[in-house]
């Protein structure tokens, strides 16, 4: 696909060489699209970019705060035209208070929906279909089988390694229906033509469990929007915190990103006379009323600030304040293998990181010297890494963020990655 530009004439391509080519169509199937805030959205724009037509096939916007957003409903907003592209969304029930039940009549009813969508898709031509796979896998229902029905490649990016992510937020024992769940999960996996994994390892646990050949599944990290590699100065924002050490966390509140552990590790460091440290938290979800709890209980409330969901043109003005960039994981089976989004626009900021997370991207941050990471849940190895952030000169915090900007543009920058996602899109070689 490289060499490839938008013509002012719809439905064609001009090549480098002056070659009129009809435009590429992709559907993009994913549960959760704009104005939620999800990667998928850069992407699409992205695709736009490089010269395709793009559809897209999404839910109603109600993440995360689990109420449908102004101007959407089950009625209202149906089609739409976002930047070029056409949006067609399905219902789906919104999380609401984000209970268990709640959330788990979400993940099914998209799913359950779409696929009243494919008396309409099978009408359509498309060159591909690209499946975006956060939670929940069945999310992809509709594009598999629409790839199925017309012999269209499919290509899923995986995101949250399912079932191991629904444990994560849903605390499901029985024997049972755990076995059901990796089951319909794997057959997700495996029913998808091609498969790209956040991490190295994702990559290697979808060979064994598909058995797909290595020309089919490659590994591209969830690159960041461009946004996030800006400093943004806010005069006011500075003045608010120019007198503490300013810890900054950006995205998701939920279990999955066991804030246990960071309460704890405030305590610590309190305990130790940390007092000036501001924990910074830029985001909302369903654990957030349980968290400002926990913070009144612990009598940390000097030292929490809760800023809520911004939007993505925002986050830099805070990550510019960041003396140091945190954030954790719960210890969920195999929940290592995938690398949460917010690491890769941590590195983006070019701020140090003290992290709480198993796998790969301890390597990671050794490697790039971008920081601290300890073991998933320990608070104590946490406080230990923040204190060494404190205690560290500005000087030598200023060198892990410039360590941290050098290796995002070597191995994460956005460009260079949509590039390697859409040359495996449209190799054909192997499929």
């Amino acid at each position: 696909m490289r060499g490839w530009a938008r013509n002012d004439e719809v439905g064609n391509v001009m090549t480098e060489s002056g070659e009129n080519r009809e435009l590429k169509r992709i559907l993009v199937v994913s549960q959760h699209f704009w104005p939620e805030s999800f990667r998928i959205n850069d992407i699409c724009d992205s695709f736009v970019e490089h010269g395709f037509e793009v559809d897209v096939l999404c839910g109603i916007p109600n993440y995360p705060k689990g109420q449908f957003f102004d101007g959407y409903g089950y009625f209202k907003n149906k089609r739409q035209t976002v930047n070029g592209m056409k949006v067609r969304r399905c219902i789906e029930i919104k999380r609401g208070n984000n209970s268990n039940i709640r959330i788990f009549l979400n993940y099914i009813s998209f799913p359950a929906t779409s696929i009243f969508s494919l008396p309409y898709l099978m009408r359509q031509k498309y060159d591909k279909i690209f499946l975006f796979q956060t939670s929940p896998v069945m999310m992809s229902l509709a594009g598999i089988l629409l790839g199925k029905l017309k012999k269209i490649e499919t290509t899923m990016y995986v995101l949250d390694l399912w079932p191991e992510n629904l444990y994560s937020v849903l605390n499901i024992r029985n024997r049972m229906l755990r076995k059901f769940m990796h089951s319909t999960s794997n057959w997700y996996y495996r029913n998808t033509n091609k498969l790209i994994a956040n991490s190295q390892k994702l990559m290697e646990l979808l060979k064994e469990r598909t058995n797909k050949e290595d020309s089919h599944i490659v590994y591209i990290p969830q690159f960041c929007e461009k946004i996030y590699e800006t400093s943004i100065d806010d005069a006011e924002l500075k003045a608010r915190f120019s007198e503490t050490f300013n810890m900054v966390y950006t995205g998701n509140i939920s279990p999955a990103q066991s804030f246990e552990t960071v309460i704890e590790a405030a305590k610590i460091l309190k305990s130790k006379g940390y007092n000036d440290i501001a924990w910074i938290i830029v985001g909302d979800g369903m654990s957030k009323s349980w968290l400002e709890g926990e913070v009144q209980k612990g009598d940390l409330s000097d030292n929490f600030i809760f800023i809520g969901h911004v939007p993505i043109e925002e986050v830099p003005k805070y990550t510019n304040i960041a003396d140091g960039l945190f954030a954790c994981l719960s210890k969920i089976e195999l929940l290592d293998a995938t690398i949460p989004a917010k690491t890769f626009s941590y590195y983006a900021a070019g701020r140090p990181m003290a992290l709480a997370m198993d796998g790969e991207i301890q390597q990671i941050i050794q490697e790039s010297k971008a920081g601290y990471a300890v073991d998933t849940e320990d608070s104590a190895g946490l406080a230990d890494a923040v204190a060494k952030l404190h205690d560290a000169s500005e000087d030598e915090r200023k060198a892990m963020g410039e360590s941290a900007k050098k290796y995002y543009f070597k191995h994460f920058e956005r460009n260079l990655n949509m590039k390697k996602l859409i040359d495996f899109m449209f190799d054909d070689g192997g499929a």
